[in-house]
């Protein structure tokens, strides 16, 4: 993990955010999209986008938090959640779990830790930084 200031409550968000992410793939999609009408067929393939869209954003997340020389553990971690999440759906008689959604989730994980390897890496450390500045910048006793 980067020299965080925060880093504790880094780590607290990082979970709830993983909690939320399973707990909506888990939970009947009825709940998401209680009105969903399908007006165009691309809208049934819209949970793959789903899933490629949340890793892609799960994986810039962790980029942010941690060293280039750690992207792969996060690859691996995420793939892993990924499949964890498919394997929680085949338990649940409400849901389908589908190759096609690791196969979007590891794109996702793909398309996410380029973008921090384009410059979005360690986005939190200078969010701290920038937060701390102007604290110290903004009161005046």
């Amino acid at each position: 993990m980067l020299p965080l200031r925060y880093a504790l409550r880094w780590q607290v968000v990082s979970a709830m955010l993983l909690l939320v992410v399973l707990a909506s793939a888990v939970m009947p999609a009825i709940w998401l999209w209680p009105d969903r009408v399908r007006i165009v067929s691309w809208l049934d393939h819209i949970d793959k986008w789903a899933h490629l869209l949340t890793f892609a954003f799960l994986a810039v997340w962790f980029a942010g938090q941690y060293r280039r020389r750690s992207y792969w553990r996060i690859a691996a971690g995420l793939v892993g959640f990924g499949i964890l999440i498919e394997l929680c759906q085949r338990l649940v008689g409400y849901r389908s779990a589908e190759w096609l959604d690791i196969g979007a989730d590891v794109i996702g994980v793909a398309i996410g830790l380029l973008i921090g390897l384009a410059g979005a890496g360690g986005w939190s450390q200078r969010f701290e930084n920038w937060y701390i500045l102007r604290g110290a910048g903004g009161s005046v006793d």
